[in-house]
């Protein structure tokens, strides 16, 4: 491990970034037949996809694969970080008939994994728990070998919504890190780097069986040291999954991109994860936290 970390340690850019994304961000045009006819049953249902709204660079991919991520309780977040393509603002009063729904897709759609994440709701007094927990009860009952991973919003650090959740027995429980701790109060003001290792804690000692996870984005701005810090202190907290993919601009008004991170350094990245003791790590230029999310369930024993 220690010629690995060697190698990759400090790495930052020097050199202006490329005017075009290098040959490995590069991704087909969604448009496949599955694609168009996910799209349409989303728009028939009434529900939002993390894949659309966060323009996602692999959702051709994982649409025409038959997975989709589903974003409950709306599409406008009470918060507004610097990296995210997520509409912000006052978000509209949630339907209590969504859970019901987003069941209804995946057992129209023969999902063997399902994700479920939303946007913050710092409106609400339970920060949007029982919806989360009421989707997992509902995606159970009606497909009961459908495996559920949420990927859920801080909560404020609240223990009583990470409960309610969590006793709705998910079979992964996930929240993103999203960088360092350098960064936070830049990229993610309304978050707090120790306030997620505190969720993580309080997930295992809630429910210890079930597996955590979580995903950074690199390259606005961090260095790889700061990222194996990172690392280290989520194995500290025992997570479980981990995934790291390349940040990409969403537009001029969001955080400026830093660097590309190149598929080596991401396999170097890889490396020192597995050694570090993390069931599974996913690392490459275009892995989001759902991306290959069947592959991760298996690959992690779930």
């Amino acid at each position: 491990m220690s010629e690995v970390l060697y190698q990759i340690m400090g790495r930052h850019r020097v050199e202006p970034l490329p005017e075009r994304k290098p040959s490995w961000l590069k991704v087909k045009a969604p448009g496949g037949p599955n694609y168009i006819r996910l799209k349409q049953m989303m728009r028939e249902l009434d529900l939002h996809s993390v894949c659309e709204e966060a323009h996602c660079p692999n959702v051709g991919e994982c649409w025409e694969h038959g997975t989709a991520t589903f974003m409950i309780l709306g599409d406008v977040c009470t918060r507004n970080c610097a990296y995210c393509a997520v509409a912000h603002g006052r978000p509209p009063k949630y339907d209590i008939a969504e859970p019901g729904r987003v069941a209804q897709a995946i057992a129209e759609m023969n999902l063997q994994h399902a994700v479920i994440t939303s946007v913050d709701r710092d409106d609400l007094p339970d920060f949007g728990a029982y919806i989360f927990a009421e989707t997992i009860r509902q995606i159970h009952a009606c497909v009961p070998e459908c495996s559920v991973e949420v990927l859920v919003p801080d909560f404020q650090g609240n223990e009583d919504s990470i409960r309610a959740v969590l006793e709705a027995r998910p079979e992964i429980y996930n929240h993103n890190t999203e960088t360092v701790p350098r960064l936070y109060k830049k990229a993610r003001p309304g978050g707090k780097y120790r306030r997620v290792m505190e969720i993580f804690r309080l997930a295992k000692r809630i429910a210890p069986d079930i597996p955590t996870k979580t995903g950074m984005i690199l390259g606005m701005g961090e260095t790889n040291e700061e990222v194996v810090e990172v690392m280290k202190d989520l194995r500290d907290v025992d997570v479980d999954i981990l995934t790291l993919g390349q940040y990409l601009r969403p537009s001029d008004s969001h955080i400026a991109l830093d660097r590309y991170v190149t598929p080596q350094e991401f396999r170097e990245l890889y490396e020192i994860g597995m050694s570090l003791g993390f069931r599974h790590v996913e690392s490459s230029p275009l892995v989001r936290s759902s991306y290959h999310a069947w592959e991760q369930v298996q690959a992690a024993g779930v």
